[in-house]
């Protein structure tokens, strides 16, 4: 994770060895090797899933968890680029 200066932003950055990747593949997984998605913090989950959905932008399998620290949802854009959104909870 990195974060800016006066601490605004914060730009999150991973790698995935799995699964293997299929050049191209519109509907490739979030985990999928190449650039696949961006990850935004907000602040109401909720609330940026039904913008995002407003927008065109069709959520990928539900609103989840993880270790009780982050709701997180996956939405993709027109373009087929995974858009995370994260909330804080914990």
């Amino acid at each position: 994770m990195l974060t800016s200066p006066r601490g605004g932003a914060r730009l999150e950055l991973a790698r995935f060895g799995r699964p293997e990747s299929v050049p191209g593949s519109p509907a490739a997984m979030a985990n999928e090797r190449g650039l696949r998605s961006v990850s935004f913090e907000v602040n109401d989950l909720r609330t940026a899933v039904d913008w995002a959905a407003s927008e065109g932008y069709g959520l990928v399998g539900g609103i989840g968890e993880h270790e009780g620290a982050w709701r997180v949802a996956y939405v993709r854009g027109p373009e087929g680029i995974i858009v995370s959104l994260a909330e804080r909870i914990g």
